[in-house]
């Protein structure tokens, strides 16, 4: 009899021990699953914001060919995450030069562009990543601008060359999966200034702090003037030796299919 009752406690305490270790394993699926699933999400968002990233530097490789006139067209295919990818835009870029005048021995401002330019952009979540006038930018977790990839202003052997990209297009696509951006070049022009001792830039666009930082720091042009209201920034600089100033304006068609 006694013999009988101890093999029941025996098979009670298994009984037991089996509820308390299944009961720690589903708690510990608990917390995984709880505590997982969130950093899962924003691991696998964090890969698309970079996967996007690298497709705008792609992408701006290739309309940079057709910027520069080594191609007549790109055609470049990117994936989408479940955002928006759209041709659209309505920001700004002047250029006014000070252009020595031999004839009257004077100093004279002369408008070297002002045109309106579209970007192609990605919104992802609280990610948005453009291409916008050769150079590619980014704003994250809806902070400042900041540049990913830098616009091929360039200036050496007392020469500047500034780019001017009009794109025209306007369409918009959402959702998942692989799309095409294509680029298709139209008349390119090259305007050049001879004798220009002052460089006056003025941009207006939703990058516009990247766009400072980038024209006071690459180009050690001082700003002279930032409207955030107007997201504006003014960039002015002297040269002490006359340059030449090559104002490259490449008006493009972009279509996302």
């Amino acid at each position: 009899m006694t013999e009988r009752f101890t093999r029941s406690e025996d098979a009670v305490s298994e009984m037991v021990d089996f509820s308390i270790i299944l009961s720690i394993m589903l708690l510990a699926t608990g917390i995984i699953v709880v505590a997982g699933t969130p950093m899962l999400e924003n691991t696998q968002k964090m890969q698309h914001t970079e996967n996007i990233r690298q497709g705008f530097e792609v992408l701006a490789l290739n309309m940079n060919k057709v910027v520069q006139g080594n191609a007549p067209a790109q055609s470049v295919e990117m994936k989408m995450y479940g955002g928006s990818l759209s041709v659209a835009g309505n920001n700004y870029i002047s250029i006014d030069l000070g252009v020595w005048n031999s004839s009257t021995n004077s100093l004279e401002m002369k408008s070297a562009a002002g045109v309106r330019i579209k970007k192609i952009e990605d919104n992802f979540q609280d990610t948005i990543i453009c291409y916008e006038n050769t150079g590619v930018w980014a704003k994250y977790n809806n902070g400042q601008a900041v540049m990913v990839s830098e616009p091929r202003f360039t200036y050496g052997n007392n020469a500047l060359v500034i780019p001017v990209v009009r794109i025209d297009g306007l369409t918009s696509l959402s959702g998942s999966g692989l799309i095409r951006v294509t680029a298709d070049s139209e008349t390119k022009k090259v305007e050049r200034y001879e004798n220009v001792s002052r460089v006056n830039i003025s941009i207006t666009s939703d990058y516009f702090e990247a766009w400072s930082r980038y024209l006071n720091e690459s180009l050690q042009m001082p700003i002279v003037m930032v409207d955030t209201d107007n997201k504006t920034i003014n960039a002015s600089k002297e040269y002490f030796t006359n340059i030449d100033v090559y104002v490259a304006s490449s008006p493009m068609t972009v279509t996302v299919n």
